[in-house]
């Protein structure tokens, strides 16, 4: 019922056939009802527009929890494993078993493992560590391991060769790093796409911070 309809039944009642009680209660609940109805205008009007909110981060991201290991697996501790369907990259949020010919993961030594969309994204975790999972240290990290391009299979990041520069661009739709287990098909495949063959210590902060195109991220707990 609308404001007025509100006033205008309980004039009704203050003119009809009531008692001095009555009429008393119903002028308080008219005189109620008019009471909210203009604290409720001013609310509106005195509540502060979207403009004068302080600005907001551009992105905030999930912090993606580890992958416990399961000692029922039968499958070694630091063997690299299937990624999870529900296993989001710690550095993007992405989920890398969409896109497995481009995933890497990492496993600390207690056996808890995380998943990443690239090889990008794994080594801008390792040059962030406590960023992407406050609590961590790299001194926890036991095993990486990056999906060579060629085979599909995991091979060790650290002996992994990279594309950099290359016309391939990863799950973020960006430059990324391609990883090839053999150093003869990273080059060819430099030359069919461009690019430039590293090696992981070649993949310095300086060449992560040009391929990371993401806007600014926040990252909040899952």
């Amino acid at each position: 019922m609308t404001r007025k309809g509100l006033l205008f039944r309980c004039r009704f009642f203050l003119s009809g056939a009531l008692t001095s009680r009555q009429r008393s209660r119903a002028r308080l609940i008219a005189a109620a009802l008019s009471l909210a109805a203009l604290l409720l205008v001013a609310l509106l009007l005195t509540r502060p527009s979207a403009t004068k909110i302080g600005a907001v981060p551009d992105d905030i991201c999930v912090m993606a929890p580890p992958q416990a290991y399961d000692p029922a697996s039968a499958q070694a501790m630091l063997a690299a494993r299937a990624i999870p369907k529900d296993a989001r990259c710690p550095v993007c949020g992405m989920y890398p078993a969409r896109a497995p010919q481009w995933a890497a993961q990492l496993i600390f030594s207690n056996g808890d493992a995380h998943f990443f969309d690239s090889p990008l994204s794994l080594y801008l975790y390792l040059n962030a560590v406590t960023r992407y999972s406050p609590g961590r240290s790299a001194s926890e990290i036991a095993v990486t391991y990056v999906t060579d391009t060629e085979t599909g299979q995991w091979t060790p990041a650290g002996q992994a060769f990279y594309v950099h520069g290359s016309t391939a661009l990863g799950p973020m739709r960006n430059g990324n790093l391609p990883a090839f287990a053999n150093k003869r098909a990273a080059e060819q495949f430099a030359q069919r796409r461009g690019g430039k063959v590293r090696v992981a210590g070649d993949i310095s902060p300086a060449l992560l911070n040009a391929l990371d195109t993401r806007p600014i991220h926040t990252h909040s707990m899952q």
